[in-house]
């Protein structure tokens, strides 16, 4: 490709490009001599004045059309982070051959969402890849690169701390990559992770426990299960500690089917008492103020009318009985083995109240005293 330049505007470039690169480039317009050119001129673009950037920009707008990609190149590494870049030319080269739009899908901020969404919808895994790597990703462009469902560009996207993605998106990633270690793991370490895109992680990671353990001969399939329940329960109640929104986990538990009798029960016998309130306030559907009153009344009739109308299972009630009592008579005080003395201290309690209703229980293990009581008959709810 040769540059009919006009003499008259010479003189305007030869205050930036020495006399012999004018001459090089009108006398013999190589390839390398182009690539040169190209890089100088674009490198000193932003410093031009208002007359010599026309002049320069001219030249970018024949540039983009070489038939040599290495000038094409070379112009993109020079432009890619050049604020003034006229945004056609920044746009013809994002739209080029990878190597050439690479840098500029990047780095240039010139390209505005509407561009970068519409070649994510119509451009190449790399170059949607390079828009994941912005140093700012917008929710819309966040949005339209999950879209994609390209497991190495969202997994790209969610490593990316500059990008910014709603809390329906990230359930959205946790729903179809959550089993993937490449997207999986940098999303488990976004700062501010919501509690509800951790559970569903966790619920991703205990399906395909599920399927290895199913796979197993020497487990039935009811054991097998036994433990995915205990392991996916005593990770959610991890989140409840370590998250202050346990109510949002509850709500979100609920919302999915996933608020089971169970992990209510486990939550109690752990001394977690916020999470236990919330639960059976979100179960029967009332205020938690409500809900705590009612918990709480020193008669104990208004435990048993929350209880009924949460619909728990019966046999459970002496367990959250004896689980509140419990929390009355000790409370965590900071010391090593909180947890594990308030556990400890209940389960004494439950082996003692079922002892008085006849029940006998052979261990003292949580999970065990958990199984046994889901087979307890519906008659061992106390009135008094």
């Amino acid at each position: 490709m040769g540059f009919a330049l006009n003499r008259r505007k010479k003189t305007s470039v030869e205050q930036t490009l020495k006399d012999e690169d004018v001459a090089r480039l009108l006398a013999s317009p190589t390839a390398d001599v182009r690539v040169e050119i190209a890089g100088k001129i674009a490198s000193q673009h932003p410093n031009l004045s208002e007359g010599q950037r026309k002049l320069a920009e001219d030249i970018f707008r024949l540039m983009v059309k070489d038939a040599e990609v290495r000038v094409r190149e070379a112009l993109a590494r020079q432009l890619k982070e050049n604020p003034l870049v006229p945004h056609d030319v920044a746009l013809t080269l994002a739209r080029d051959v990878e190597s050439v739009a690479l840098p500029m899908l990047q780095f240039s901020e010139v390209l505005n969402d509407e561009d970068l969404v519409e070649i994510v919808h119509s451009q190449s895994t790399d170059k949607q890849a390079a828009v994941a790597r912005r140093s700012h990703v917008s929710v819309k462009l966040s949005d339209a690169l999950v879209e994609t469902h390209n497991e190495s560009v969202v997994a790209t996207l969610v490593s990316n701390r500059g990008a910014e993605l709603t809390e329906t998106t990230l359930q959205k990633v946790a729903d179809e990559f959550g089993a993937s270690e490449a997207v999986g793991r940098p999303l488990v370490g976004r700062q501010g992770l919501p509690v509800t895109v951790a559970e569903r992680l966790m619920l991703k990671v205990s399906e395909n426990l599920r399927q290895a353990l199913m796979a197993r001969p020497d487990l039935s399939p009811e054991a097998a299960t036994n433990m995915l329940i205990q392991a996916r329960e005593l990770a959610v109640l991890g989140l409840a500690e370590a998250d202050t929104d346990v109510h949002k986990l509850v709500d979100h538990l609920y919302r999915n089917g996933r608020l089971t009798p169970s992990i209510i029960l486990r939550a109690v016998c752990m001394g977690d008492m916020t999470f236990f309130d919330s639960s059976i306030a979100k179960l029967a559907r009332i205020k938690l103020e409500n809900a705590r009153t009612l918990i709480h009344d020193a008669g104990k009739r208004g435990f048993v009318a929350l209880f009924e109308k949460a619909g728990l299972p019966k046999a459970f009630y002496q367990a959250m009985r004896a689980a509140i009592d419990v929390s009355y008579e000790m409370e965590y005080d900071g010391g090593p083995n909180d947890r594990e003395r308030f556990s400890r201290r209940m389960i004494e309690r439950i082996l003692t109240q079922y002892g008085d209703l006849g029940v006998e229980f052979e261990k003292d293990d949580l999970e065990y005293l958990l199984a046994k009581m889901n087979g307890l008959p519906a008659t061992l709810l106390n009135d008094d």
